[in-house]
């Protein structure tokens, strides 16, 4: 059993915390927080897209907590940390953690600068340590049988897909103080329709072009999002749309409509169970998985990685740095 520790009790790391204790190959021994008092009164309230349910307050009472990742990285014998920090703290922190030869599970998005994302690469290789990108939605079953109809051609060749992301203007945690740091973030681009960018790159590789308007909002000159991306020598069109313009309490929505040659196929949280396949002549419906699994499905591949020190191939940090540049692709 690998021992880790999370760094950032956020949403995020509250998510993390709840997956990796129902995870038999790891053992999650210390958080860090800058507040690690309140641990308990974070866990009270549902926060975030996907709300964290299922998480054992007496099994987190429990667990050290530290104000200091350099404390916990000293009195703590780690196999690898998971860092849940706000993004303009990723570089130093995954750093210092792979400087101390640790496995790192970092969140999306990777680094908006691309050179200490190299860096960390780089970095990552000369201390033959694990780096992964936390990219959840490669991991969520709905967004993987879309991926095994392409592969196989199940419906016969895909012609266009359309992607969506929406969410209110995120209000909890340090996003409020995000607002004052304007662009910090790198806005709905680079922590929302990240998601989206990433996932279509990671089943069809980058486009031949883009084409991209967008509109600003409370964290940065990208909050909405609509771009067209065109692989000509595949002949498929791809459409992603998405932002967090909206008031804080605008429900979470995403999903996909898909056209391939024999149907059409949609999914949407909104109706989150299943996936409708319509041909010209009916409607069926498929059960699709919960996108939720996602996070699991995830951290089970990273515990898997680093049980047997073996590249996470299905979310390479090169892979994850290339979504960074197509985000930037759409500026």
């Amino acid at each position: 059993m690998k021992k880790v520790a999370i760094l950032g009790f956020g949403f995020m790391g509250m998510t993390h915390a709840e997956n990796i204790l129902k995870n038999s190959d790891l053992e999650l021994v210390a958080i860090v927080d800058k507040n690690p008092t309140a641990v308990e009164e974070k866990l009270k309230f549902n926060t975030g897209n996907f709300a964290t349910q299922g998480i054992d307050q007496e099994q987190v009472a429990q667990i050290r907590r530290y104000v200091s990742i350099d404390d916990c990285l000293e009195f703590e014998e780690l196999d690898a940390v998971h860092i849940c920090v706000h993004t303009d703290l990723h570089y130093e922190m995954t750093r210092k953690v792979l400087l101390h030869g640790k496995h790192v599970f970092l969140e999306k998005p990777f680094c908006l600068n691309i050179h200490q994302a190299e860096e960390l690469i780089r970095l990552a290789s000369e201390k033959e340590r694990i780096l992964m990108i936390g990219h959840v939605v490669r991991f969520m079953p709905p967004y993987q049988k879309l991926k095994e109809w392409i592969d196989n051609g199940t419906y016969g060749a895909l012609k266009f897909l359309s992607l969506s992301r929406f969410s209110g203007v995120p209000a909890w945690g340090e996003w409020m103080d995000r607002r004052i740091s304007y662009g910090s973030s790198g806005g709905a681009l680079f922590d929302l329709l990240i998601h989206d960018i990433d996932y279509v790159n990671f089943i069809l590789g980058k486009p031949g072009s883009i084409r991209c308007d967008y509109l600003p909002g409370l964290l940065s000159k990208h909050d909405y999002v609509s771009a067209m991306w065109n692989y000509l020598d595949k002949d498929i069109h791809v459409k992603i749309e998405g932002g967090n313009i909206f008031h804080a309490t605008f429900p979470f929505q995403a999903g996909y409509m898909a056209n391939f040659e024999q149907a059409s196929v949609q999914f949407s949280t909104v109706k989150g169970d299943v996936i409708q396949v319509a041909t010209d002549s009916n409607v069926e419906e498929i059960p699709s998985g919960s996108a939720g699994e996602g996070f699991y499905n995830e951290i089970a591949y990273f515990a898997q990685c680093i049980n047997h020190n073996r590249p996470p191939v299905e979310c390479l940090p090169e892979s994850s740095l290339q979504t960074i540049q197509l985000c930037y692709d759409h500026l």
